[in-house]
């Protein structure tokens, strides 16, 4: 009983991990040198912050592996799908759980508990990851921080999603996209770092199909 009480509890635990990211808002990470808004920082800055995340945004779709770190700093990783605008797979190898973004909602599964939580895409930061393309003279553009291994952008939209914010870090050299870290309406963060990443190629339609059928069932859609 008592191990069947553990495994209860590590399932709950997951699950509200994988809500987290689903729902989570801004990065915050510690920096050495204050960041600066949008409004202080230089033009060339601006321009080079533009031209990487026209990069990112060049790219239609990508894979490959995740690390995630929760608020309490726990572990997580798997593989992860992307194709703009709106599409997003997160497949968990070491937690019975995926999260599917649509273009239209957010969904997080349990396969373990036969659970759905389902969500707005529009309502989470999510969206700002996953938009066709990053501009930077929108106003949910918090800040930009240029440093010689690190461009880091902060966005965020007060009026959909409060004083949630997402940060995206790339790589200046490459322009690639190398971690982002959200933060939910609790100040909690969750981090995710990408690696093993391939650009371009077909990712199956299916892989970011939510099962509204199956979910008003009561199953899991496997």
């Amino acid at each position: 009983m008592v191990e069947a009480m553990n495994r209860n509890m590590s399932s709950h635990k997951a699950r509200s991990f994988a809500k987290r990211l689903a729902l989570s808002a801004a990065l915050a990470f510690g920096v050495a040198a204050p960041t600066l808004t949008l409004a202080t920082v230089p033009a060339s800055a601006q321009s080079a912050a533009q031209s990487i995340a026209d990069h990112f945004s060049s790219m239609s779709s990508l894979h490959g592996d995740f690390v995630q770190f929760d608020p309490n700093g726990r572990q997580s990783e798997g593989k992860f799908y992307i194709e703009k605008p709106g599409k997003v797979r997160f497949d968990y190898s070491n937690a019975p759980l995926r999260v599917i973004a649509d273009g239209s909602n957010v969904a997080v599964n349990n396969r373990k508990l036969n659970t759905w939580d389902t969500y707005p895409l529009s309502q989470t930061p999510l969206k700002l990851l996953l938009d066709r393309r990053i501009d930077l003279s929108a106003a949910n553009i918090r800040s930009v921080k240029e440093e010689p291994d690190l461009t880091t952008i902060v966005m965020g939209d007060r009026s959909v999603f409060g004083n949630s914010t997402i940060t995206m870090m790339f790589d200046p050299k490459s322009k690639d996209l190398k971690q982002w870290t959200i933060r939910d309406k609790q100040g909690r963060d969750t981090s995710v770092m990408v690696y093993n990443v391939q650009k371009g190629g077909n990712i199956q339609d299916s892989a970011f199909t939510i099962p509204y059928t199956a979910i008003s069932q009561g199953q899991t859609g496997n």
